[in-house]
C-alpha cells in the first residue's frame, strides 16, 4: 500500500518537494523566497519533507538525489541566513524519504547587541520614549505610546511600569530604523534577523517601591549605557538623581534625555537644563555635560560618552517628534562598550534571570551569558541550591530573540531549555556553569563596602539585601574593620548570606540596599 500525507497546504509551515535536482540559479533564489515565506508561517521554524509530492504521495528517491536534495536545500537555506537539520531518515523499499528542520540562525554573524537601561523618576517618559523610537509612532500625550509596551493590566491602568521591559531597536546597514519597515515593529525575532545592530532597551520602573527591581536590572544586564530620563516639568527629582548616583557607582556611562519639552515652557526647559548641569558638575560626579544640537554633535556624542567622563544631553518630545531623529541618529553611532570576544575563551556562565515553565517544553531559564559559549545537548553545572549543592543538566533547545539557535556566545541574552530538573527547583540567581568549573557554595566572605547613604549608623548584625548579577539576597554585617560606619565612610567587612549560599567571585561588584541605605562593594575575598 502506498502511504501517503495530508495534501501540502499553501499556508504553514510545512513544504513538500519530491526532488532538488538539477536546478539553475534562478529556481535557487525562487526557492529562497518560498523558503523565507515558510519561515515566516512557523514563527523562524519550518518542515521540508523530500521524496514526497504536493499531494502528499511518498514517493521516495534513491540515495544519491536525496544527498543532492539536501545539498540544495542548504544552498537555499545560506541564502536567506537559515540552517538545516536531516531529522529524520525513512527507507521505504530501496528509496528514501527525509525530514528537514529548517531554522533562522543569525550565528555565523549575529547583530551588533549594545544594551540600554533607561532610568530616571516615575512619570518622566521612560516607557512613551521607548515606545516612540521602537515603533515610529509618536504619542498622542494621553498614554498611547506608554500602553503598546506595557506588559500588565496594572501597568496600563496606571501608566506606570513595575517590572523589567525589554524592548529592541534594529538599524540596518544604511543606519535606517528596521522596525519601522516591518509589519509589527516590536517583533523580536524580525528586528534581530533584519539588523546590522540591536539596541535593546531596558525599561526599569522609576518609583521608589520598585527600586530592587530597578537594580535587579542594571545588575543582572550588565549594561553598555544608561539612558536618564528627565521630565522637562519636573526636572532631576529625587529617584532620577538616585539612578544616576547608582550608575555613577557602578561606573556605567550616561546620556540624559530631557522630554515633554511640548508642554512645558522655555523658561522652565532652561531650569531644567541647568539643574542637570549643576548635578553633573558637583564633587564627586564630575561630569561634563554636552547638549547635541544637530548630527555632528550626535557623532561626537557617542564617540567620547565610552569614556564616562562625557555626558551627552537631549531634547525631545514624544507628541510632536522633536529631537527624536537626532536620538536616534546618536543610538545608531553608540560603539560597543564592552568587547566580548575575549570572554568567550573563558568557561561558559550564565546567571538565570528568569524562569519559564514551557507546556511540552518544561523548564526554561533566561539570562546573559558571560563567558564562553553554550551548544544544544551541552551538559552544564546548574546551582547552588539551598544545601549548597550543584547539579548537572542539559541544554535541550536554545533561543536568541526567539529565534531557535544551535550555539550562543559570550554577551548574547539568551533562553535555554533544561532537561534532568524540575521548574519548582531553579531560582533565580543561580548560576549555568562549564563543567570543567569546579564551583563554590559560597556562604561567606570579605569585602570593602563604601556606604553611599545611611540614615544613622552601621553595626555589626545590620542586614541589607545583596544585589549582583541577578542574585538577590540578605546578607548580614558579621565583622567590620571600622564600626560604627556612616554614609561616605569606606571599610573592609566579612559579609555573609542569611539563607541560601551563592556563586560569586573575588573582585566582583555588588551593592547593597536596605529601605533608604545605600551602599557598594568589591569582593576581596571568598570565605567559604
Amino acid at each position: 500500500m502506498i502511504e501517503r500525507l495530508p495534501p501540502e497546504r499553501d499556508d504553514g509551515s510545512i513544504e513538500y518537494k519530491l526532488k532538488l535536482t538539477g536546478i539553475n540559479r534562478e529556481r535557487i533564489e525562487e526557492l529562497a523566497s518560498q523558503m523565507k515565506y515558510r519561515l515566516a508561517e512557523g514563527g523562524g521554524e519550518a518542515f521540508y519533507v523530500i521524496g514526497v509530492t504536493d499531494d502528499g504521495l511518498v514517493k521516495g528517491v534513491s540515495r544519491k538525489v536525496l544527498n543532492e536534495s539536501l545539498k540544495t536545500l542548504e544552498e537555499v537555506a545560506s541564502i536567506i541566513g537559515a540552517k538545516i537539520v536531516v531529522v529524520r531518515r525513512r527507507k521505504i523499499g530501496e528509496r528514501y524519504v527525509a525530514e528537514v528542520l529548517v531554522r533562522c540562525s543569525r550565528e555565523d554573524k549575529p547583530p551588533i547587541f549594545i544594551t540600554v537601561t533607561a532610568l530616571g523618576n516615575v512619570d518622566a517618559g521612560k516607557s512613551t520614549l521607548i515606545s516612540v523610537l521602537c515603533t515610529g509612532e509618536l504619542d498622542d500625550g494621553e498614554g498611547s505610546a506608554m500602553r503598546r509596551i506595557a506588559r500588565f493590566l496594572h501597568e496600563i491602568e496606571s501608566g506606570r511600569t513595575s517590572s523589567i521591559s525589554e524592548k529592541h531597536l534594529g538599524f540596518s546597514l544604511d543606519s535606517e530604523p528596521v522596525n519601522y519597515s516591518l509589519v509589527s515593529p516590536l517583533n523580536e525575532a524580525e528586528i534581530y534577523l533584519k539588523s546590522i545592530k540591536v539596541i535593546s532597551l531596558v525599561d526599569l520602573g522609576g518609583h521608589e517601591r520598585y527600586l530592587r527591581t530597578t537594580l535587579k536590572g542594571v545588575m543582572s544586564r550588565h549594561p553598555d549605557y544608561a539612558m536618564i530620563v528627565v521630565g522637562a516639568n519636573a526636572g532631576l527629582l529625587r529617584m532620577g538623581r538616585e539612578h544616576l548616583g547608582i550608575c555613577i557607582a557602578l561606573r556605567i556611562p550616561v546620556f540624559i534625555v530631557v522630554t515633554k519639552i511640548d508642554m512645558t515652557p522655555k523658561h522652565v526647559i532652561e531650569k531644567t537644563i541647568n539643574e542637570i548641569y549643576r548635578i553633573l558638575k558637583l564633587p564627586g560626579i564630575d561630569k561634563v555635560p554636552f547638549m547635541v544640537k544637530d548630527e555632528n554633535d550626535a557623532v561626537l556624542a557617542a564617540r567620547h560618552i565610552a569614556s564616562g567622563r562625557i555626558v551627552p544631553v537631549f531634547k525631545v518630545s514624544s507628541v510632536t517628534g522633536e529631537g527624536i531623529k537626532l536620538l536616534l541618529s546618536f543610538l545608531n553611532y553608540l560603539p560597543p562598550k564592552r568587547s566580548w570576544k575575549e570572554e568567550v575563551k573563558n568557561p561558559a556562565k550564565l546567571y538565570v534571570e528568569d524562569i519559564f515553565n514551557v507546556k511540552g517544553v518544561g523548564p526554561v531559564v533566561a539570562g546573559l551569558l558571560l563567558g564562553g559559549s553554550i551548544v544544544e545537548d551541552d551538559n552544564l553545572l546548574i546551582g547552588p541550591f539551598k544545601d549548597g549543592s550543584w547539579r548537572n543538566v542539559r541544554v535541550r533547545s536554545i533561543q536568541v530573540n526567539r529565534i531557535p539557535v544551535h550555539r550562543i556566545y559570550a554577551g548574547q541574552y539568551a533562553t535555554l531549555a533544561l532537561a534532568n530538573i524540575h521548574y519548582d527547583e531553579i531560582e533565580k540567581g543561580q548560576v549555568l556553569l562549564d563543567r570543567s568549573v569546579k564551583p563554590m557554595s559560597v556562604k561567606k566572605f570579605i569585602a570593602k563596602v563604601t556606604i553611599l547613604r545611611h540614615p544613622t549608623t552601621i553595626k555589626r548584625g545590620y542586614q541589607a539585601v545583596f544585589h549582583m548579577h541577578s542574585i538577590r539576597s540578605t546578607v548580614s554585617f558579621v565583622e567590620m574593620e571600622k564600626e560604627p560606619m556612616r554614609t561616605g565612610d569606606t571599610g573592609r567587612v566579612v559579609l555573609e548570606f542569611m539563607y541560601h549560599p551563592w556563586y560569586i567571585r573575588e573582585g566582583e561588584i555588588f551593592m547593597l540596599r536596605e529601605s533608604r541605605t545605600k551602599a557598594i562593594g568589591r569582593i576581596l575575598e571568598i570565605l567559604e
